[in-house]
């Protein structure tokens, strides 16, 4: 694919646990973002939900998730690694479905840490024809997790069994921005399935019941509102699906034990912390684009 500058795209590596700045629920809950990830384990393990299907990962696992897929993600607190934040379209080397692979040999493992580190330091140094440079370092990660061959499962060879399917069927639902306004019923129903069948399906392949997966969603996208947006409780309550904000405010307590405006609150006072000295302005800016 031909280097477009006139494409407005956003690169950013950062460590992994910039996913985690407000707290392990901004991976836990099952959610969707509106940009790319591609994260890269270097030290650790812990579990994953990814393509309707729950896994284990470990040591040098690269998980790639495109903007729109329904993921969630435990890394215990021995996880190490970094993760590229990538915004616009989608890159051609890019797969257009969730990808998780396990990069074993030592040439393999070095060629991606220097990809990471190139494009870290290009947006630290932003010479001429940077972004360029940095589009170019993430074509070729892409080609490498392209070329790797699956070594986790079958989730690249297209064999997935019916309950697989169905579990992939019900995620792609709910990753949506509006499944909040269908219960889960509706889904089900959409699905051809009952509420009882999917929710049996769901909790074999992803250990999670289909309503508890719903309600993760709704939880993460009801919290990444409260904090990243300054819309009144009730607005938020209403794009969510919530009858009313009473509602949403029962909800919102149930789940985390404060009220939506203490949320709110709590989050506005951890930003307010003075940033490290080290950080560059240029970090803390992308890092306000990509929400984090």
């Amino acid at each position: 694919m031909p280097f477009d500058s006139e494409t407005p795209k956003e690169f950013h590596t950062a460590p992994l646990v910039r996913l985690t700045s407000d707290g392990s629920w901004q991976t836990c809950l099952a959610h969707s973002r509106s940009h790319h990830l591609l994260i890269w384990i270097t030290r650790g393990q812990g579990r994953l939900l990814l393509n309707g299907m729950q896994r284990g990962f470990g040591l040098h696992s690269v998980i790639f998730i495109p903007a729109g897929a329904l993921w969630a993600a435990d890394f215990n607190r021995q996880c190490l690694g970094q993760v590229l934040f990538m915004s616009g379209p989608l890159l051609s080397p890019f797969p257009d479905a969730p990808v998780h692979k396990r990069f074993a040999s030592l040439q393999e493992q070095t060629g991606l840490a220097g990809h990471f580190e190139a494009i870290s330091r290009e947006q630290d140094a932003q010479q001429p024809h940077w972004t360029r440079a940095v589009q170019a370092r993430c074509e070729l990660a892409a080609v490498a997790l392209h070329r790797h061959p699956d070594n986790t499962g079958k989730q690249s060879t297209g064999k997935h069994s019916a309950a697989q399917r169905l579990s992939r069927a019900y995620c792609q639902r709910i990753a949506c921005p509006q499944a909040g306004h269908h219960s889960m019923a509706a889904h089900a129903a959409a699905l051809n399935v009952t509420p009882t069948h999917l929710t049996r399906v769901c909790k074999s392949v992803t250990g999670k019941t289909a309503a508890a997966l719903l309600t993760e969603r709704q939880l993460h996208a009801a919290r990444s509102l409260l904090i990243k947006s300054e819309l009144p409780i009730r607005d938020i309550a209403s794009r969510l699906g919530f009858g009313s904000a009473a509602y949403f405010t029962r909800f919102i307590a149930q789940h985390t034990g404060q009220t939506p405006s203490g949320l709110r609150d709590s989050a506005q006072n951890r930003m307010q912390q003075p940033e490290p000295s080290q950080n560059s302005g240029n970090r803390t800016n992308q890092a306000a684009i990509f929400g984090l």
